[in-house]
């Protein structure tokens, strides 16, 4: 028969409850001052919360996506270029700007888009998957692999010349659709993959970044340079200076975005070097700036600013009859780049890597899941369109290219979700299966 616990037993019970069960902490004691702290409670996990905001912002992607396309082909269809034409700008005096609607949310608040993914190149150069070769090696194989296959497979679908400009739009891969595609298969995506994806993503974005820096933008203007010079001396001045108050900052960075725009560069790029100019190291035990600028501005792009962009670029006219044979050209190169040219390029620069020993696949993920990143890679929707307002003046030209992103980017989800359905495991039974390999193996022995 057992007795009643003993006081030393109840003790230790209530101990193992005071462990395992949160007390909140007295609003005056510093622990809950601590900005840290307050930090860490907030985003105890920040990666996963990352992937759950980038898998929402996928589907409200679906959502405008569809909203913009269905608007665009309905009886309204004159209302939705009318709202995207709608001149918009300011005066300071003699001093005056005006722009379309289109123009203000692809080239003005699209920056903030750029700027938060300057900042998380930045910090995944820092203490992320690049921050050491060794394991960056593989994304960076996987990224490379992943923007040269496709490009070289629009240029020899393209045919004429006068196509040759949308080579950089299959190169891009979307990753709030593909975080979201993963997240729908759920325990089939152990985590290991996810990081390699996110990785590979950033990597991708930084190629397209140099992409259009270099080949997208007009004739450069040496004074531009100087004004955005003169804002990035303030900026690394300020910083030098301690100055903390991140709207103080917001002054330089806009001189910097007026000056890469006045050199004739996209000023997107202004968002992406601000972003990686931001500090990665924390003072006085607080919260790190890019961190910080991070949490506060991931929402808001992802649920605010990247909708309003395909609302703005996803309405493509399918009514107008059928394309000439240069826009045809354009949509097949488009689509076959982004369906078959990422995985091939993906599949074939991680073999490379691996054949050689420069990079390591990480513990858990077999050629299965590499073939599932592949496929879910050639999700191309919002940096493919961005990259197709820039490289194609004509109006059908652009039209089939933004057809062709939107066809392959849901042919690719598709096809990625039925792969990885089939292909992969969930992750518990991966763990009953290899238990029971252990198993029989120290049997026989």
């Amino acid at each position: 028969m057992v007795g009643p616990p003993s006081r030393q037993a109840k003790a230790s019970q209530r101990s193992l409850m005071s462990v395992n069960t949160p007390h909140p902490l007295p609003p005056d004691s510093p622990e809950a001052l601590h900005p840290l702290l307050r930090f860490l409670r907030f985003a105890r996990r920040p990666l996963e919360r990352f992937f759950q905001i980038e898998a929402a912002s996928g589907i409200l992607l679906l959502v405008t996506a569809a909203l913009a396309l269905g608007w665009a082909n309905s009886p309204w269809a004159s209302s939705y270029q009318h709202l995207w034409h709608t001149p918009f700008g300011f005066a300071l005096g003699a001093f005056a700007v005006e722009k379309t609607l289109a123009w203000f949310v692809n080239d003005a608040l699209m920056v903030l888009f750029f700027f938060v993914v300057g900042l998380e190149i930045r910090r995944e150069i820092h203490r992320g998957e690049l921050s050491e070769w060794r394991r960056a090696a593989l994304p960076v194989a996987a990224a490379l692999g992943g923007m040269l296959a496709p490009a070289g497979l629009y240029l020899l679908l393209a045919g004429d010349t006068e196509t040759h400009s949308g080579w950089g739009v299959p190169m891009a891969t979307d990753i709030a659709f593909a975080v979201g595609i993963l997240m729908l298969l759920g325990k089939r995506v152990p985590p290991a993959l996810r990081v390699l994806l996110l990785a590979v993503a950033v990597i991708d974005d930084l190629g397209a970044i140099v992409v259009i820096a270099l080949f997208y933008s007009s004739g450069i203007q040496p004074l531009g340079l100087l004004v955005a010079a003169a804002g990035f001396g303030a900026i690394v001045a300020m910083q030098r200076l301690g100055v903390r108050s991140k709207l103080l900052y917001v002054l330089p960075a806009v001189v910097v975005w007026a000056g890469i725009y006045a050199a004739g560069v996209h000023p997107t790029i202004a968002g992406v070097l601000v972003g990686l100019l931001t500090p990665v190291l924390a003072s006085d035990g607080e919260v790190p700036p890019s961190e910080s600028l991070i949490t506060t501005l991931h929402p808001w792009v992802a649920f605010g600013i990247m909708p309003v962009f395909a609302l703005a670029n996803a309405g493509v006219t399918l009514s107008g009859g059928s394309f000439g044979p240069f826009a045809t050209n354009v949509l097949n190169a488009v689509a076959v780049g982004l369906v078959l040219g990422k995985p091939l390029g993906i599949l074939s620069a991680c073999w490379l890597a691996l054949r050689l020993r420069i990079g390591t696949l990480p513990l858990g993920l077999t050629f299965r899941h590499l073939l599932v990143l592949g496929v879910v890679a050639g999700v191309g929707f919002t940096m493919a369109l961005f990259i197709a307002q820039l490289a194609f003046v004509n109006a059908e030209l652009l039209a089939a290219a933004k057809l062709g992103v939107l066809v392959a980017s849901a042919c690719a989800a598709v096809l990625a979700f039925g792969l990885g359905r089939v292909l992969l495991l969930p992750v518990a039974v991966v763990g009953a299966a290899q238990s029971e390999d252990e198993a029989e193996s120290s049997t026989e022995k």
